[in-house]
Order: structure tokens, then sequence, then C-alpha cells
């Protein structure tokens, strides 16, 4: 895989803050993603969990989600990840993630047959058969609306 290049602080924040535009662009992704001590795929796990542990559930997850995908990580591993961080970050984190990566791994349900929205309902089957999320915010609330 080729070196990865990031612009994106330099595209939204140079003449704003140009200092962080540069530890984005040049170090967090120029120098850390770049060494090698730990391969691609290890590392965007690490980062998924690490936004997911923080409560880090808007873009920069999905982005992240994407990267792990692109990286290797399969629908299964992406699974077992979040289950088990779940445990110890929180399970309303653990909704809010999964969610996310329902979006990211489509097409891995579509080929098992799996539609979105069939797994959207398995969701709130479940919670209306449990109650587990009622009154959290985030997870079954957000398909009671629907």
């Amino acid at each position: 895989m080729g070196k990865i290049v990031q612009t994106a602080g330099r595209d939204a924040l140079s003449g704003f803050a140009p200092e962080f535009a540069h530890f984005n662009d040049d170090v967090l992704f120029g120098e850390n993603w770049n060494n090698e001590d730990i391969d691609l795929k290890t590392r965007s796990i690490i980062t998924v969990v690490a936004l997911m542990s923080s409560g880090v559930t808007d873009s920069s997850l999905k982005y992240h989600l994407e990267n792990a995908k692109n990286y290797g990580v399969t629908r299964k591993e992406i699974a077992a990840v979040i289950t088990h961080v779940a445990f110890y970050a929180g399970w309303p984190k653990g909704w809010a993630v999964f969610h996310m990566a329902k979006e990211v791994w489509t097409d891995e349900l579509s080929a098992k047959g799996t539609s979105a929205e069939d797994a959207r309902r398995t969701d709130f089957n479940l919670c209306s058969r449990t109650g587990i999320l009622s009154g959290m915010g985030q997870g079954c609330n957000s398909h009671e609306a629907g």
C-alpha cells in the first residue's frame, strides 16, 4: 500500500489554524499512520476503538470505519470489536457505532440477503422485546420514531 497523504487539515484550517493543520496532515497522518510498526488494519481497529471509547460518533468515526473496511477489516471482525468494546466503554456507544458500521458494511449485508432495512427492523424488534436502551437517547429510541 502506498504512503498515506492527508490534506484535510490544510484544506479546512490552513488560514485559521495552520499549526493544527500541520499536526493533522504531517504528523498524525503523515508520520503516525505511515509508521510500519503496526499494520494499517490493526491501526484502523485501534482508531475505531479509541473514538468509540471516547464517545466520538461523528463523521470522523465513519471515516475511520470506512478506512478499517478498506484495510481489510470484515463485517464479522468489526462486529466482534464493537461488541467487545461496548462491554468496557458502554453499551449505548456500541449501539451508536453499530448504526454507522452497518452503513459502511451495507454491501456485505446485501450479499448475505439482509438489507439495511431488515437489519434496522431486527434492532427495533430486539429493543421492543427487551427494552434495553429505552430512554437512553441512542439505539432503540432512534428507531421508534420511524
